[in-house]
């Protein structure tokens, strides 16, 4: 099974670009189930239950979210009823929405489980023993697919070790750059620091140039809506032997459209 990871959708630049993408890799058989992390897929922070269902419409498998989780006004109300979704795991545990995600595909099932950084990042609980509670709910023979989304590279790095052998496949989000160190750890972990963004790829990490330029210039605040024009999507495809727990190999991608 090729399992394809899929960096910050951006925006609806970064929904349609993701609805291209999906539709040719699931069509052609490139690819048979597809994780995703949306934490900015609605208008650049956050996300809502329609923007959700029109990425599993598009062909998402499984959703992972991240600081802007509660981005959206109201999708805390929301989140509970969707089981294909999972917020970070160390947020508080009064915080509604699930912390696993399972889904069953012609291969098998495979779960999902995301985490936040401590470093550089809003305050919340320690990720590493975050997981390891987190990993105790899951059945052993399910692989384990985890979105460490992280500021600091270090972290991400050091949540591939602590995790390796353990789960199937460590991935990083939220720095929107995708990163060229896709590799299989000692143990048999695929992991890869950032695999980047989805969305408008003449931005400063998905946001119009000029606000941000301003803001960088000047030290006056801006407004930073969500860029237009020439879209990429960039991620990593997962090769998952079928009935095995770890890849045989991971390879970072990006699909670019100038239309």
């Amino acid at each position: 099974m090729k399992i394809l990871l899929v960096g910050d959708i951006v925006g609806a630049p970064g929904r349609n670009c993701f609805k291209r993408v999906a539709k040719q890799l699931l069509e052609s058989g490139e690819v048979h189930a597809i994780i995703a992390n949306a934490e900015n897929a609605a208008a650049g922070s956050g996300i809502t239950s329609p923007v959700a269902q029109e990425l599993f419409d598009a062909g998402a498998t499984l959703l992972t979210l991240g600081d802007h989780t509660w981005g959206q006004r109201g999708f805390d109300a929301q989140i509970g009823s969707e089981k294909r979704i999972v917020r970070p795991a160390n947020f508080p545990e009064s915080n509604p929405g699930a912390t696993v995600a399972i889904a069953e595909t012609a291969f098998g099932p495979i779960a999902v489980v995301s985490l936040l950084g401590q470093v550089f990042m809003m305050s919340t609980d320690n990720p590493f023993r975050a997981i390891d509670k987190t990993l105790s709910k899951i059945p052993a023979t399910i692989p384990v697919f985890v979105d460490m989304h992280a500021e600091a590279t270090s972290e991400k790095i050091a949540m591939g070790y602590w995790l390796d052998g353990r789960v199937a496949c460590v991935f990083g989000t939220h720095t929107h750059v995708q990163t060229s160190d896709a590799t299989l750890l000692e143990k048999g972990t695929a992991y890869i620091t950032d695999v980047g963004m989805t969305g408008p790829m003449h931005s400063v990490i998905g946001r119009q140039i000029e606000p941000v330029l301003k803001k960088f210039t000047t030290g006056i605040p801006a407004k930073f809506d969500v860029a237009s024009g020439a879209t990429k999507l960039e991620g990593a495809i997962v090769d998952l032997p079928r009935g095995a727990r770890f890849p045989s190999s991971i390879t970072a991608v990006r699909y670019c459209f100038n239309d």
